[in-house]
């Protein structure tokens, strides 16, 4: 039976007895839950989706470059604070703790490369731009142990918890917490869209605003591309943009991404959840949706604060069924880039692929811990070596899963600057200094150990055995 707003006092009943939660969070759940019970999704009306014009979605190349006055540079960043999501673990990756602890390049975690860039900044202009980690309590004890290594670094470092929410048994609809599941199963991160309302709740918003700063920068923490552009921010402070959605022109790996669309005069996000049946391929299609969100987003503190307290971000509710411990449960998520049609003057910034660099899998580690790209202050920059605008697309199989695997099965990291496509299955390990060049497909047979010799060249080959090399 599904669950209807009758089961609302129930569920708020239990709720309240819940002390793990805040009044704030109490509160939030509580309104998340009743706009979900009420049903009250917008309805898209597929005729009236416009393609944004270049006014709403503005070219990289037309925004104004930054002169290199020193004191206009410090005096922009003077204005900005820059947001990690740092709720994730690296589980899918085979590694316990935060996702931002796994080492991308160098010896160096994702928050070293973080670290360093914001320093950088701030000794190159004698500007303070703070560091703002947003961790779940599934990241929180551990990165609170990892921060202290950057006590002496010059970044002001805050962190602070988005919201515990409890899962919903499913069948019942009522908190998993009350029916006596309290470890942290029974729990959830409602997703990047509580970052609003989670900066404010912990006081660091009105922190901010005292200090001067007008902008926050939002990014993945995996996304090695979202480094500070001044470039854009200069041009939001210029035009009062409240809020800012970094897009980037999709290629085939990017269908399912949102898009940004003009729809009755605002701009807003679509995500393939919000798509019709009848018209996901159209969605998918590169021709009509041609950028997807980053995620890179840039919102105006004093904006953030203003909605926020009038509770008027009221994004879409993904609801994320699972089954846990064998128990049904739901949880109801927001994203942070769908908030985008709550701001005023809202634009997307049609932004170079460089600014969308996300280490999701080993097969990403494989690109950026290669030739193809070098680290340059904590910046990773690509090689101008490759030709090829776009980046080899690389499948390994599950034996290069986790970390470990992975970097055991890699005497070093093979020289890819040449390569199209390279496709591993099975039992294959690789030498030392091994060159691959254009398709390259690497099939172990079933229950057969294939090594790829040290210095091999491997050149548009398929490679089924020692013989083939």
């Amino acid at each position: 039976m599904a669950a209807t707003t009758e089961n609302l006092p129930q569920l708020k009943s239990a709720v309240d007895g819940l002390s793990e939660m805040s009044e704030n969070e109490k509160s939030g759940f509580i309104g998340l839950v009743s706009r979900y019970l009420s049903g009250e999704a917008q309805h898209i009306e597929w005729s009236k989706i416009q393609t944004p014009t270049d006014e709403i979605v503005v070219p990289y190349e037309k925004m104004a470059s930054v002169s290199q006055d020193v004191s206009e540079t410090k005096n922009l960043l003077d204005k900005l604070v820059v947001l990690k999501l740092n709720g994730g673990l690296g589980t899918t990756m085979g590694c316990t703790g935060p996702k931002s602890v796994i080492e991308v390049r160098d010896g160096l975690t994702f928050l070293d490369l973080i670290v360093i860039q914001i320093e950088n900044l701030n000794n190159k202009y004698g500007c303070k731009v703070p560091l703002v980690l947003m961790n779940s309590f599934n990241t929180h004890d551990d990165t609170q142990k990892i921060v202290e290594k950057y006590t002496h670094s010059n970044v002001d470092i805050h962190t602070f918890n988005q919201s515990k929410y409890p899962r919903i048994v499913a069948d019942e609809f009522v908190p998993w917490p009350s029916k006596g599941k309290t470890d942290k199963e029974g729990w959830y991160p409602p997703g990047h869209g509580d970052v609003f309302p989670a900066l404010m709740n912990s006081g660091k918003l009105d922190t901010f605003l005292s200090q001067g700063k007008e902008y926050v920068f939002v990014a993945n923490s995996d996304n090695l591309g979202a480094i500070v552009d001044l470039t854009i921010l200069k041009h939001l402070i210029q035009n009062k943009n409240e809020y800012c959605m970094e897009v980037t022109p999709k290629t085939l790996a990017d269908v399912k991404g949102g898009t940004l669309i003009s729809y009755e005069g605002k701009v807003q996000l679509l995500e393939i959840a919000q798509v019709p049946d009848e018209h996901v391929n159209e969605f998918k299609s590169i021709e009509k949706f041609k950028i997807f969100n980053t995620n890179n987003l840039w919102v105006n503190l004093k904006a953030i604060k203003k909605l926020v307290e009038a509770d008027a971000l009221k994004m879409e509710i993904i609801p994320n069924p699972k089954e846990v411990d064998g128990v049904k449960v739901l949880q109801l998520e927001t994203a942070a880039g769908a908030a985008i049609r709550f701001f005023d003057n809202a634009i997307g910034v049609n932004v170079p692929r460089s600014r969308f660099l996300p280490v999701k899998a080993s097969s990403d580690l494989l690109l950026v811990q290669s030739d193809l790209y070098t680290l340059v202050d904590g910046f990773v920059t690509r090689n101008k070596a490759r030709t090829n605008p776009s980046n080899p697309s690389i499948e390994l199989g599950p034996e290069f899963k986790k970390v470990a695997n992975f970097l055991s099965r890699f005497k070093s990291i093979p020289s890819i600057v040449e390569l199209d496509s390279l496709k591993v299955s099975g039992d294959v390990w690789f030498g030392s200094s091994v060159v691959l060049k254009g398709k390259v497909t690497v099939t172990a047979k079933s229950g057969v150990k294939l090594e790829i010799p040290d210095r091999a060249v491997v050149d548009n080959k398929n490679i089924n055995g020692p013989e083939d090399l």
